[in-house]
């Protein structure tokens, strides 16, 4: 056969680099106009097709390339798909704008209309196919299932299905009347994923029977509408796989396109190539005339012509016996009245937004109530489109609607409960799916690992740790059982599997790596429930069944307590006594989102700590579940966002890592565990989501850090360290962990400085880091941040160090807010340290031995009391700076631990009872020190018991507030706050007596 050329003009042009690019053409429904895009040409082009010498009409309402057209039925209305997310309706051929119809987040790949133009179908890379009604601008119904880019969507001719097609080549049937979808094709279509310009197309024939798909070997092979048997394929002289191909009008012919730059011409009936053209471009989109013999193609540099004489003249016209299924009038947007009955064709223009809404028919929203409460969830979704009945034969007579309704009454109740998103399925952190004749992990966390591989009908199991000497060396086991999940502790680790055997029974195994008794391995079986998920424990092994119940064993194989929970299990993890368990709660939502709930309980004391929603990303499932190395409840969601739980705010999820700051698409992180700073996990190339067990995989290690926006400073680093050791004294603050070892440690006689010094650590990191900001902010004239952020820091040094700082960079005025802070800063910390709290609240036991109105006596509180009443000071001012001011201001506790009591006036202001709690971190040292002599010669050797009073006299440090001036009578005036003229220079007075001097002058005083 004689391969014949033809010329093409140009219509868009590809810009600069001459790129191909994905080119749209379309006829209306009369053939006075031809319609074009480019995705690389914001421009949709309308020519005319009577005279192509005048000049076509543009239309220029899209900001990026247009990358889709359609056109309704009775030509009308025109739809555009764009780079730029959006779909806009426009009047035909006038062009003018009417609406955007809808927006996505990802271009548009897909446009169609349906037979009635009621309905617009719009898709692309979001991987959803949205219906829109085009006479409100609803959104009738959210269609998900693909996996990929969505290519190509196709209404049947008897508006009764929908048929999609991913860059993958995976291909669906929707149901349209319920949105279901009917049959999954995977793989039948070439993978067109990496290039863009070549798109896959499916296309129904006009009498609706049949789908044409481009096939893998490049041909075009047919599937039967109802069944979606294969039928046959068109097999010819392509030697490239097929991009493209168009039914002619009465569907006795196909044309052709494919990556070798060739249009074929098919006789569908014969199964041959009756004509051919060549190009020099790969044609990308082609459509025929709808009257006549011709066929308009345009290639991927956006040049465009017209085929005449498509089909040989001796054959039948591709428009003679046009199949009666077209629509009878209308005007594009208002076409209700064109059907008869529009519900019987599976219109959804009845249809509000919400695909569960008022509008179903009444047997329908009856039915899908009596499904929501339906308890048998589905897991598989295999199982879930088998349990939709199939079509006995594609010759299938068309049904009216009370039909329809019929058989729904009649139907399964199951039917419409498994339409909707899918509930995720139990899964055992650290295990990787069986794979035949490979090992495989069974339990992978920062302990070690366990691994199986099957061989011979049974399997081989080996445990690993990673640090050899920390964990014993356990042997080889075999497994008759087939476990499928194990969980690892120091002392042990258990097995499960699932139901197996004749009796279909699931087992649970414990065996501990230490005993003093043999024959210590124990094995529980169950019959009629299947083991879900396991967790150990100090003294606990923990496995969820698929009846709800929550099982509680001890090491040595007593059953200790059964629970029955909410919902079905997702997973479970212990750590210590603590055992954190994850189910759901309702089905998922229409939008894909997971119900789950999780629950935490303490074995030891039989109590539940905690209860509440696990977040997830919106869209994903959980993949990873447990406990970081300090013991705090983290989760990792399929979109990689990793989350640790906290106590802030009445308990809040931290989103402490995010895959998407990476960018790295190819990459897939497979979580392991994390600890303060890091998270460890193994890193696995796309598409590959599990890690193999050989060779051994590596631990890599990633920073946590939250996902902040973007800063106007260009100091997000700066910003996210701040947030961590934010976070990080917040929690010790909340958990009074640090002040809790003190306590300890105190008790047993040991030295506590090590613990004074992490906190101190602590805070000195955290200034040195808001310090860092403060200079940040001053070099991008962010000098409002600035001073919030002077605020915060903890250590007088600090804020002098930010007053010498803003002083360099010449910001005068900065640095008197900066100084003006730092008073305000000494001022209430004096106040603090030198006034005790009312005498009721906060002493009990103490006695007043003097009534004089010159002084005031107090007993020493007994620190054992007042320990019990210290709660958690503000975040903007840690408390752990009293450290450094009781060394140098006022007076604390004495060498022997007791509380040293303070004289006060009767005109004192007594502060709040927590006055006395702002010494979270660390506990005051001996004053030694503090009680030197002026000539640094003489200590205070002197100490308070609880319970004795003493009278002492109020001193105060020299550097930056005015000594404590008596009068006359010995009543004490208050404090006073000099502004020293200089900032950075010291106070002039020059008072530095001791404690013991004080002591002196009232006893000279009273006699």
């Amino acid at each position: 056969m004689k391969i014949r050329t033809m010329k093409l003009r140009e219509a868009h042009k590809n810009g600069e680099n001459e790129e191909s690019s994905f080119c749209s053409v379309l006829w209306d429904s009369t053939a006075d106009h031809i319609v074009t895009a480019s995705s690389a040409d914001n421009s949709i082009c309308i020519h005319d097709a009577v005279s192509p010498s005048n000049p076509p009409k543009f239309l220029n309402n899209h900001r990026e390339g247009v990358t889709v057209l359609a056109l309704s039925p009775n030509s009308t209305c025109l739809a555009s798909g764009s780079i730029d997310h959006s779909v806009k309706l426009y009047k035909f051929p006038g062009g003018d704008f009417e609406t955007n119809i809808t927006r996505f987040t990802l271009p548009i790949r897909a446009l169609a209309f349906n037979k009635s133009g009621t309905i617009l179908a719009a898709a692309g890379d979001d991987e959803g196919i949205k219906l829109v009604n085009t006479i409100d601008g609803t959104i009738a119904r959210v269609l998900k299932g693909h996996k990929g880019s969505i290519t190509s969507i196709a209404f049947d001719p008897k508006n009764e299905y929908l048929a999609s097609l991913d860059s993958i080549g995976t291909v669906i049937y929707w149901e349209l009347q319920s949105g279901c979808t009917l049959h999954v094709l995977k793989a039948i279509a070439p993978n067109n994923a990496s290039d863009v310009s070549a798109m896959n197309i499916l296309a129904w024939s006009p009498d609706g029977e049949m789908l044409a798909v481009p096939g893998l070997k490049n041909d075009v092979v047919m599937y039967d509408r109802d069944t979606a048997e294969r039928l046959f394929s068109l097999r010819g002289d392509h030697l490239k796989p097929i991009c493209f191909l168009s039914w002619s009008p009465n569907g006795k012919y196909l044309a052709t396109s494919g990556l070798d730059q060739q249009i074929l011409i098919w006789d569908v009936d014969k199964k041959q190539d009756i004509d051919r053209q060549k190009f020099s471009e790969l044609i990308s989109c082609m459509a025929w005339k709808p009257h006549g013999n011709a066929l308009a193609v345009i290639d991927v540099m956006g040049k465009y012509g017209v085929w005449e004489s498509a089909v040989p003249s001796p054959l039948k016209s591709p428009t003679e016996d046009i199949p009666e299924l077209h629509s009878k009038n209308g005007n594009g947007f208002l076409l209700l009245e064109e059907e008869e009955d529009p519900s019987a064709s599976g219109s959804l223009s009845d249809l509000n937004e919400d695909s569960f809404g008022e509008s179903l028919p009444k047997c329908r929203k009856r039915l899908r109530e009596q499904g929501k409460d339906n308890d048998e969830w589905k897991e598989d979704s295999d199982d879930e489109l088998d349990s939709i009945p199939k079509f006995e034969s594609r010759k299938k007579p068309h049904h009216s609607k009370k039909d329809n309704l019929d058989n729904v009454k009649s139907g399964s109740r199951n039917v419409i409960a498994n339409v909707g998103p899918k509930m995720q399925g139990s899964f055992q952190s650290g295990a990787t799916p069986a794979k035949a004749g490979k090992r495989n992990f069974l339990c992978y966390n920062m302990l070690g690992s366990i691994t199986t591989m099957e061989h011979d009908g049974y399997s081989h199991i080996e445990i690993d740790f990673h640090d050899t000497s920390r964990g014993p060396r356990v042997p080889a086991m075999t497994d008759y059982f087939g476990f499928t999940m194990a969980s690892l502790s120091e002392n042990g680790c258990a097995f499960a599997n699932p139901c197996k055997g004749e009796k279909n029974m699931s087992t649970l195994m414990y065996r501990p790596f230490s005993t003093w008794a043999n024959n210590s391995e124990w094995s529980m079986r169950f019959e009629g429930e299947e083991v879900r998920a396991v967790a150990l424990g100090n003294s606990w092994v923990a496995a969820v069944t698929s009846i709800n119940f929550l099982r509680i064993f001890t090491h040595g194989g007593l059953q200790r307590y059964i629970f029955s929970l909410d919902g079905p299990v997702v997973t479970a993890a212990g750590f210590k006594d603590e055992l954190a368990v994850v189910m759901h709660v309702s089905p998922s939502l229409p939008s894909d989102e997971q119900m789950l709930e999780f629950r935490v309980f303490n074995i030891h004391s039989g109590t539940q700590p905690l209860r509440g929603r696990l977040p997830l990303t919106p869209g994903s499932c959980l993949t990873w579940f447990g406990f970081s190395d300090d013991g705090q409840l983290s989760s990792f969601d399929s979109k990689g966002v990793l989350r640790v739980y906290t106590n802030l705010y009445g308990g809040s999820w931290l989103p402490l890592f995010s895959v998407s700051k990476l960018c790295k698409s190819e990459e897939n992180y497979w979580v392991v565990g994390l600890n303060k700073s890091k998270l460890f996990c193994i890193v696995c190339k796309s598409p590959e989501s599990f890690p193999q067990c050989t060779p051994k995989p590596i631990l890599t290690c990633l920073d946590l850090s939250f996902p902040l926006a973007s800063s106007d400073l260009g100091a997000d680093s700066l910003e996210n360290e701040f947030m961590m050791y934010n976070i990080h004294l917040s929690q010790a603050s909340l958990h009074n962990s640090i002040q809790k070892s003190i306590d300890e440690m105190a008790a047993l006689g040991h030295d506590t400085t090590s613990l004074d010094d992490e906190a101190f650590n602590l805070e000195t990191s955290l200034d040195r880091c808001i310090l860092r900001l403060i200079a940040s902010c001053c070099n991008g004239d962010k000098l409002v941040r600035a001073t919030e952020l002077v605020k915060l820091l903890s250590l007088d040094k600090s804020v002098r160090g930010a007053i010498k700082l803003v002083t360099a960079l010449k910001l005068p005025n900065l640095a008197e807010r900066f100084n003006d802070i730092l008073e305000e800063k000494l001022l209430n910390e004096a106040v603090q340290n030198t006034v005790l709290p009312d005498i009721k609240s906060n002493c009990e036991g103490s006695t007043r031995t003097n009534n004089s109105p010159s002084s005031k006596f107090f007993t020493a509180p007994d620190i054992s009391k007042t320990s019990d009443n210290v709660v958690a000071p503000p975040l903007n001012a840690p408390s752990s700076t009293l450290k450094r001011k009781q060394n140098e201001e006022g007076p604390a506790i004495d060498a022997n631990g007791t509380r040293e009591h303070i004289t006060t006036t009767s005109n004192d202001i007594l502060p709040p009872s927590n006055t006395l709690s702002s010494n979270f971190f660390t506990r005051k040292k001996n004053v030694e020190r503090r009680a030197n002599d002026t000539n640094g010669t003489k200590k205070h050797d002197e100490t308070t018991a609880p319970g004795k009073t003493i009278e002492v006299r109020n001193s105060t440090s020299s550097k930056d507030i005015n000594s404590v001036k008596e009068s006359k009578s010995g009543e004490m005036k208050q404090q006073v706050c000099s502004r020293p003229s200089n900032p950075f220079a010291k106070a002039s007075n020059n008072d530095t007596s001791s404690l013991l001097d004080s002591l002196k002058k009232m006893k000279k005083a009273d006699s």
